[in-house]
């Protein structure tokens, strides 16, 4: 089982066991990733999940590594990242850090999926099964994080110099991911859009 999680659950099926063996696929500290991703499941059945690991590059130009888990439940929608960081005055081996977020399927306002899909003329004879798109991303939102967007207004008068203020869109945007399968693989764009399906569907209910 995923971490802490060494109990049985009865009713849905869960997807525990393969979210441990996804975060060891992705070779970053599996059992702290793990372990963290457990903790705030808390037993629950796992759904359905997506493991992604990007690599970034600090201030001194030196690799860094960052690893995203979401995990869906009957219930909650689990967010947690775990980053690796360089030895420094208080720690003096290099540590990793792990937050986690546990946010009511409720409360999930929004789920919205951005796919790019190069050569459409060719997606219907696209193998089986396809990713669909050559690059997807998925922004969740629930109201923590809100964004505005502000452009001047104007009218429709070609003419009109007067100041009409400004127009906006206030948006909720608390968690984003973008996966592209020249970079990462169609597996992983295939798997970011059947999470986008499992989490619009369990929040739709």
């Amino acid at each position: 089982m995923l971490g802490r999680m060494s109990q049985p659950v009865d009713g849905p099926a869960d997807r525990s066991d393969d979210l441990r063996v996804a975060i060891e696929k992705s070779g970053y500290y599996p059992d702290v990733v793990s372990d963290a991703v457990g903790s705030a499941v808390a037993h629950e059945p796992v759904l359905s999940y997506l493991v992604h690991h990007e690599p970034t590059i600090d201030e001194r130009d030196e690799v860094r590594r960052h690893v995203t888990v979401l995990a869906l439940t009957p219930s909650r929608l689990i967010l947690a990242h775990t980053d690796e960081h360089a030895p420094d005055d208080l720690l003096p081996a290099p540590y990793t850090s792990s937050s986690t977020e546990a946010v009511s399927l409720a409360a999930v306002r929004s789920v919205v999926v951005n796919r790019m899909v190069a050569d459409p003329a060719s997606y219907a004879g696209r193998p089986v099964p396809p990713p669909g798109a050559n690059e997807a991303v998925l922004t969740i939102g629930w109201g923590a994080v809100g964004r505005i967007d502000l452009e001047p207004a104007g009218c429709s008068d070609p003419e009109c110099d007067a100041d009409h203020g400004y127009t906006g869109l206030v948006t909720s945007d608390d968690f984003s991911l973008r996966v592209s399968a020249a970079a990462e693989g169609p597996e992983a764009v295939a798997n970011l859009l059947g999470f986008a399906d499992a989490l619009a569907a369990h929040t739709a209910r």
